[in-house]
């Protein structure tokens, strides 16, 4: 058996949500390199005798992890016939999935993409917070949250989109939520942080987004953001309220609710 690198999407966190593709692809597995993202849960499927190692990326490493982990997979193809590379969410969504697997087949070693269910519309959509809805939201955009040049050009752009999901926003989610408001939007529209989605520590706070400008909320990474008039739709959809409840306009600022789910649901 000639060595493959398979680039696995773990999905948002709950080993269920795995696709059936990937939970073969880690039964099979001589190696397994996880991020930080990772679950236990879904690490719990990997072959037993499989090596795993840690490669998650710390803040300020970026660029020196990222090409010790193309050595790491290249030296393991020497080696191993099963390689997984294991991402978080989908390996194409922000993930660098594509730099991996185009370095890979450069040195013409044989790569296989397993798509992963991406945190950007799983984590919402069990929070109960839909991409899109019909008289509400007909787009959607989902964008990094990391500063670089024209940032704020960026937001100024994405200020039209109706509902806008944030990945890796949190560090900055101050100066997001204002570049926003500069280019437009409303500071009382609503907007909720979903943290560690899809598992037992999932922390939801629905907000606005002149409460985040103003620093009012504490949020932990991981979470996604998601701000848009969609939001509102959560009381009907996770709360069993009603879809035509007048709009007070008075969103809550900062508020929190807390709760756990249980892995069967």
């Amino acid at each position: 058996m000639s060595p493959k690198v398979y680039i696995v999407g773990a999905g948002p966190g709950r080993a269920d949500l795995l696709t059936l593709r990937a939970a073969r692809i880690l039964s099979q597995a001589d190696v397994v390199f996880y991020d930080r993202l990772v679950s236990t849960e879904v690490l719990e499927l990997v072959n037993s005798s499989a090596d795993r190692v840690y490669i998650g990326k710390e803040e300020g490493e970026q660029e020196a992890t990222q090409a010790r982990i193309l050595d790491l997979l290249e030296t393991a193809a020497v080696s191993n016939d099963v390689i997984v590379r294991l991402k978080g969410g989908d390996p194409f969504v922000f993930g660098r999935g594509g730099e991996e697997w185009a370095h890979l087949a450069e040195r013409g070693i044989p790569v296989e993409i397993v798509p992963g269910v991406s945190s950007s519309l799983s984590v919402p959509a069990l929070a109960g917070i839909p991409a899109t809805f019909r008289g509400v939201s007909s787009g959607f955009a989902v964008v990094t949250g990391h500063l670089r040049d024209g940032f704020r050009e960026t937001w100024q752009a994405y200020a039209k989109v109706e509902t806008l999901v944030v990945l890796m926003g949190v560090r900055n989610r101050e100066s997001i939520a204002q570049a926003l408001i500069d280019a437009g939007r409303p500071a009382r529209e609503p907007a909720c942080f979903i943290e560690n989605g899809t598992t037992a520590r999932e922390r939801i706070t629905v907000t606005t987004l002149g409460a985040i400008a103003k620093g009012r909320t504490s949020v932990e990474s991981p979470a996604v953001l998601v701000i848009g008039e969609v939001v509102r739709l959560r009381d009907l959809l996770a709360g069993g309220g009603r879809a035509d409840q007048p709009d007070t306009g008075k969103p809550d600022y900062g508020a929190e609710e807390t709760h756990a789910r249980p892995n069967h649901e």
